[in-house]
């Protein structure tokens, strides 16, 4: 392990052991005060965030965009603040803590008995949003986590996830695949963030009127077991109770081949995705490049 990754293996590991003892109106405030700094420091995340606000809002002006970004990295802080507690919160908490509207559409998703399929991007507390499902619903359901270095920091997510309730793989292509697919096919639940895929096997979409890829996995998994497609989009007020939209399913087209139908069924993913982040740019939590337009084929994504 390098000497950056155990610094970062340390940092979250204090987060998650001090910062769940806090109260919560000291933890609030520590967050908005980290990200005021992290934000007047303009490093290379906030001023990729605020480049990718420029997409999201492209009228707006220097001003704004800066407004929009330090409002993002409060967002952003808020969701670790979250996260950090999560394990400390009550069921009560928990329940309490998430308002969805459109809950039906998963409610009688999963009621049929096909499996449902929740796709969202990286908007709030998609944590919180499946630590409610687990608790409120009472419904199990499986995920997928990409590797973090150092291998402790990717531990340390799947305990943390695993101890939510969730039932979390390793991102590992045709095997995480496979398990997805039977969990769906027995009837269960599955949760995936997806507005962001720059492999080669990324399905590309028009996203903000400039292409970008996003996973082809929702829309595969559709397909191949009948289970419902659900995308979901998240947000914050003013208020400690975070709201959120299951939006209507995401049908399979009746014809052509495979790949046509999940270029169709992806793109209408990220135009659900879309208007839930053009609604509430503050807080899409993007502060890697994701345009095609942005990357550098030298260095790759990042």
């Amino acid at each position: 392990m390098s000497t950056t990754e155990r610094i970062t293996d340390t940092l979250y590991g204090l987060g998650w052991s001090t910062v769940k003892k806090l109260p919560e109106p000291v933890a609030v405030r520590l967050g908005r005060t980290i990200a005021d700094l992290a934000w007047k420091r303009r490093g290379k995340g906030v001023q990729r965030l605020e480049a990718n606000y420029a997409r999201v809002v492209p009228d707006a002006t220097p001003e704004r965009l800066a407004e929009l970004s330090r409002a993002g990295m409060r967002s952003y802080l808020r969701y670790w603040m979250e996260s950090f507690r999560l394990p400390a919160w009550s069921p009560e908490r928990i329940k309490g803590g998430f308002d969805p509207k459109g809950e039906h559409y998963l409610v009688d998703g999963l009621a049929a008995g096909n499996g449902v399929i929740l796709a969202l991007p990286h908007l709030a507390n998609w944590d919180l949003a499946g630590a409610w499902v687990t608790t409120k619903l009472e419904t199990p359901f499986t995920t997928v986590a990409e590797r973090l270095k150092p291998e402790t920091l990717y531990d340390r997510f799947v305990a943390y996830r695993e101890g939510l309730g969730m039932e979390v793989l390793a991102h590992n292509g045709a095997s995480a695949f496979g398990t997805l697919a039977r969990r769906l096919r027995d009837g269960g639940l599955v949760c995936l963030v997806a507005d962001r895929d720059l492999s080669a096997s990324g399905v590309e979409v028009d996203f903000f009127g400039e292409r970008t890829r996003m996973p082809a996995g929702p829309a595969l998994l559709a397909q191949q077991t009948g289970a419902l497609l659900l995308p979901v989009t998240l947000w914050y007020d003013e208020s400690p109770v975070m709201q959120g939209k299951v939006h209507a399913p995401i049908e399979v087209p009746e014809s052509g081949t495979r790949a046509e139908k999940t270029s169709v069924m992806t793109q209408a993913l990220a135009d659900a995705f879309a208007t839930g982040i053009a609604d509430h740019p503050e807080d899409w939590h993007m502060l890697q490049r994701l345009w095609l337009a942005d990357l550098d084929p030298a260095k790759g994504p990042s």
